[in-house]
């Protein structure tokens, strides 16, 4: 009899956690992988006469897809992500080349569907060799944000050409973020790599530091769990990476292009792209144009 009174219990038991796991059931929804894709191209400049574009190498890329919850582009080798599905890159090898582009539409679970073009796109800009030089050394140069300088760092409106017209920061006003010991190192080969803390590779290098940056746009490098102090991130922690770096001069504006989410002083998603306001052999004043189209963001740098 008591082996029977056991039995029931360990049937009601069984019978209670079955019925608990089920009243627990949720759905994940349908794993669809993105569907209608629609890719568009715009090479900049181009027409019926000139169907590789302008010459600036500048090429604005839009991908869609139902279904569809993120996407990426993979050109020259760079893997770079999209939150909205739009990108624009400037191809910076000189003549006619054909490069070959593939898009990605990422759908729940991380089910993608991807498309690959080949676009023949003409560079006809041959950057000066000053300028080569001023960012280069002629073989590899680094460079930081001029922390000691007034206006080292500032806003404005878009398109507007008073540098930090609306906000300009003092000397070493932002010494609590992580900007200050930021480095940013362009090689003669085009590869770009920003250390986020110069101070802790000594004696041995540690890769880990933190930067600095717009919130939410700054997101856009992966989720974090930092207060904003109003819609700054601070010191977001990051580590150091690489990354390509070319030029080219839209509309007769030296431009400097970075790929993929490398930036410099002060994360603002957008384009990557910083136009050279102005420049001499040890300073350049550059300009760029955050994410939302809200505002444009000014930064002065000097070589370490």
């Amino acid at each position: 009899m008591k082996n029977l009174k056991f039995s029931f219990k360990i049937i009601l038991a069984l019978f209670v956690l079955i019925s608990s796991c089920q009243d627990d059931d949720f759905e994940v929804g349908d794993l669809d992988a993105p569907s209608n894709m629609q890719l568009d191209i715009d090479i900049v400049g181009a027409d019926a006469s000139n169907p590789n574009g302008d010459g600036s190498g500048v090429v604005n890329i839009k991908l869609s897809a139902d279904n569809a919850i993120s996407y990426q582009f993979i050109y020259n080798d760079n893997r770079v992500g999209a939150p909205n599905g739009e990108v624009s890159y400037s191809f910076a090898e000189t003549g006619l080349n054909t490069y070959t582009v593939t898009a990605i539409a990422y759908g729940r679970g991380g089910i993608s569907s991807s498309k690959t073009v080949e676009l023949d796109v003409l560079v006809l800009y041959a950057p000066p060799a000053d300028l080569l030089t001023m960012l280069t050394d002629n073989s590899s140069r680094t460079w930081r944000i001029k922390a000691e300088g007034n206006g080292h760092f500032g806003l404005g409106p878009v398109g507007g050409n008073t540098p930090g017209e609306w906000y300009s920061a003092g000397a070493f006003d932002k010494a609590a973020t992580g900007m200050y010991d930021d480095r940013y190192i362009f090689n003669i080969d085009g590869t770009f790599t920003h250390i986020v803390n110069s101070e802790n590779d000594d004696p041995t290098e540690d890769t880990s530091g933190t930067v600095f940056g717009r919130e939410p746009l700054i997101t856009e490098l992966g989720p974090h769990s930092e207060t904003p102090n109003g819609a700054d991130i601070e010191n977001y922690p990051y580590n150091d990476y690489t990354a390509q770096w070319s030029l080219s001069a839209p509309g007769g504006t030296e431009t400097l292009s970075l790929t993929g989410l490398a930036f410099m002083g002060y994360y603002t998603g957008g384009n990557h792209k910083y136009e050279l306001f102005s420049r001499s052999a040890n300073e350049m004043v550059l300009r760029t144009t955050d994410g939302n189209n809200e505002f444009d963001w000014w930064f002065v740098l000097v070589p370490e």
